[in-house]
């Protein structure tokens, strides 16, 4: 069986546009049959998330409030626990396509890196062309590439369960994991191969993170906005 894991906090305008991507996904003929799960981790919602994730039919874990490391272990270990083979990440707010699964498997490795892309970088106003001449700029979306994203990852659950898991950050636990990963010899595919779409949102979730980096960069600050995506974006 493969499992993917979804953490969720107050992301009721977005998470039903996941689910049903990461559905259709799941029926992709590559597959050839074998079903997917879906975990969600409702951590610490307020809003009407939770209604959504239950009607879709997917597995719903909840946590009170918790930060980002802790939310994507707690689905690990449900879905481990089910008999996952394969553990897949993304967010909330990232639209994955539709062999998104079937490409992560083709690869053959322990670990697949993925990277992501932006569609619509509205959000961000009179900024918005900026940022997307910074991105296109900054940001290797091709085989060979350096980049981690929580948005799109995959581990093979022995090589998960071999690193010791996620660690209990609120941010930049997938590089951790990624980095520890490499350390204990799994083999990992950087690939452009497994497409996401993930947003451009100024409610960014986790400090530090991908939204954070993007305000940098509207702020203007070169020092911290080029750095700080080159950081954001690549394994430590």
């Amino acid at each position: 069986m493969i499992a993917v894991i979804v953490p969720v906090c107050n992301e009721e305008e977005r998470i039903g546009a996941c689910l049903r991507a990461l559905l259709h996904a799941a029926r992709h003929p590559g597959l050839a049959g074998e079903p997917v799960r879906v975990w969600v981790v409702l951590n610490g919602c307020t809003d009407r998330s939770e209604a959504i994730v239950r009607n879709s039919g997917a597995e719903v874990v909840v946590l009170e409030q918790a930060n980002v490391g802790r939310a994507r272990a707690a689905g690990c270990d449900q879905a481990i626990a089910h008999g996952a083979r394969w553990l897949a990440f993304t967010d909330a707010d990232t639209i994955v396509a539709p062999d998104w699964f079937a490409a992560q498997l083709a690869l053959g490795a322990d670990v697949v890196c993925g990277t992501v892309q932006v569609d619509d970088w509205s959000a961000h106003g009179e900024h918005a062309p900026q940022l997307d001449r910074h991105f296109r700029a900054t940001y290797t979306d091709r085989d060979s590439h350096a980049h981690v994203h929580g948005a799109n990852l995959g581990v093979a659950t022995a090589a998960y369960l071999a690193a010791g898991g996620f660690a209990d950050l609120a941010c930049s636990e997938d590089v951790a994991l990624v980095g520890t990963l490499q350390r204990s010899g799994a083999s990992i595919a950087w690939s452009a191969k497994p497409r996401v779409t993930t947003s451009a949102r100024r409610d960014a979730r986790a400090r530090g993170g991908f939204g954070d980096t993007l305000l940098a960069v509207v702020r203007g600050s070169q020092r911290e906005g080029l750095g700080g995506l080159s950081e954001a974006l690549a394994p430590g």
